[in-house]
């Protein structure tokens, strides 16, 4: 199979989002990119195109991806899509618990040095099992409590 072709369609939120996805592969396909030689593992080019209609508007966007990943143009278009929903549901945590959006921070690396502590306290605060609650109320009670802040720091040392 060189060639695989997968569609969806989503409605939600006053939208209608149509996503399309066709894959490639085979080598006598593949070795036309550049520096293919550097991807052994290469199995798959995938295109996707998405468009999403609200209400008039219609906003198109194409993707183009390569993946080690067998041809499967289904499996491909549900594999990016729940890629989508872990990093929205990361940056939803990061603006919420964290405010990230509200920060000012713009000289050098200051806002990369920010983002990975965040990051980091966000993965600790995951693995701390013992407080109910969110992000949000753990990164509250850990401030609140220096014993609570100790066991969250304490997690990454198992």
């Amino acid at each position: 199979m060189e060639h695989t072709h997968a569609r969806t369609v989503g409605k939600g939120h006053g939208r209608i989002e149509v996503r399309e996805c066709w894959a490639i592969s085979g080598e006598a396909n593949l070795q036309f990119l550049r520096g293919y030689e550097a991807w052994p593992e290469l199995q798959t080019m995938m295109r996707i195109d998405s468009a999403r209609h609200l209400g008039d508007k219609v906003s198109k966007e194409s993707r183009y991806f390569i993946t080690n990943l067998a041809n499967d143009a289904q499996h491909l278009l549900q594999t990016k899509r729940s890629h989508w929903a872990i990093e929205n549901e990361l940056h939803w945590v990061l603006d919420i618990a964290f405010r990230e959006d509200d920060s000012r921070v713009r000289m050098g690396h200051g806002a990369q040095n920010l983002a990975i502590f965040r990051h980091m306290a966000v993965n600790l605060l995951k693995q701390e099992k013992s407080a109910k609650g969110g992000i949000h109320a753990k990164r509250m009670q850990a401030a609140w409590d220096n014993d609570y802040l100790v066991k969250v720091l304490s997690g990454s040392m198992r």
